[in-house]
């Protein structure tokens, strides 16, 4: 997939695409069927599948001090677009001259002349220009006057009523419900971020942790959750994880501890990402270190059970 910066003075073959335009943080099942939307005027009109998002997130810009909220990283999000057909990803800088466009100059400046698009697609959530003024049946009105086709896509739930939004991820994580996001995401939920050094008192208590800072992803509900972690190689590692801040031994901040199963390796300075499957307890302050060490033999024991993995089996 081709990351094209900005909409100004862009090469003919930066331009012409059906473009599905929103933040799609996450790239759940609901941004799905906007992709989707998108890809078939692709194909009837024979251009390219593009996506344009835009950084940072309005929110962040709005407020600044905002909770973190992501759900994905840029990367993330861009290996999600790719596998979904997405040819082109247009980053769009969301600073104070975009902030202050109108509705009609963004879509007379961006989408039809910086992006030259084709077709838009957006949700049926998608606002656009200065105080949020544009909606989708604006979009389809400048469409119409500029010379773009308009999909928008109306809310989307699953055959069980399931609200297929980032909202719903957000809400199901913050409940310690990883299974439910995974079920509007289409995939697990995952934190990518580097190895960073920590105290080294998971080695010395006999499980060492890979430690990653958790930066601007929406914060999960703190415990112990089962997880599988990708390394850099490729493999994939079962693990228990604790997310949180360690009532025993606090810490600055929030940080995600990858006790990976019968993995014995150097990873700081590697990025890893790994993904909440079950959640198995809150966190806990625990009279002695041997009733940590219990606790956290306990967590493995079940962690193992849920992912499929046989107690001594060895995985690398």
């Amino acid at each position: 997939m081709r990351v094209i910066l900005g909409w100004r003075g862009l090469a003919e073959d930066e331009r012409g695409a059906s473009i599905a335009i929103g933040n799609f943080d996450g790239v759940h099942r609901g941004h799905q069927e906007v992709i989707a939307a998108a890809r078939r005027a692709a194909d009837t009109l024979q251009v390219p599948l593009a996506a344009a998002v835009l950084d940072p997130h309005p929110r962040r810009w709005f407020q600044p001090e905002a909770p973190p909220f992501r759900l994905t990283s840029d990367a993330q999000r861009a290996r999600a677009l790719a596998a979904l057909g997405v040819e082109r990803l247009h980053v769009l800088p969301f600073e104070a001259e975009m902030a202050a466009m109108s509705d009609e100059d963004f879509a007379r400046s961006v989408l039809a002349g910086g992006l030259g698009a084709r077709h838009v697609a957006a949700g049926f959530d998608f606002t656009f220009g200065r105080g949020r003024s544009g909606d989708g049946d604006l979009l389809k009105a400048y469409g119409a006057r500029l010379g773009f086709g308009v999909s928008v896509v109306g809310e989307v739930a699953d055959a069980e009523g399931l609200k297929l939004s980032s909202t719903s991820v957000r809400l199901a994580l913050e409940a310690g419900r990883p299974e439910q996001a995974a079920a509007v995401l289409s995939r697990p939920f995952a934190i990518e971020g580097e190895v960073v050094h920590g105290d080294k008192r998971g080695r010395e208590l006999g499980f060492p942790t890979a430690n990653v800072r958790l930066g601007d992803y929406l914060r999960p509900r703190f415990g112990v959750y089962a997880t599988r972690t990708r390394l850099p190689d490729g493999r994939v590692l079962p693990g228990v994880s604790s997310l949180g801040v360690r009532p025993m031994f606090e810490t600055p901040e929030p940080l995600l501890e990858v006790w990976l199963f019968d993995f014995d390796g150097d990873l700081y300075g590697r990025t890893i990402e790994t993904e909440l499957v079950a959640f198995l307890r809150p966190e806990a302050r625990f009279d002695s270190l041997e009733a940590l060490k219990e606790a956290v033999g306990r967590d493995a024991v079940v962690a193992r059970r849920l992912l499929g993995v046989p107690e001594q089996q060895p995985l690398c």
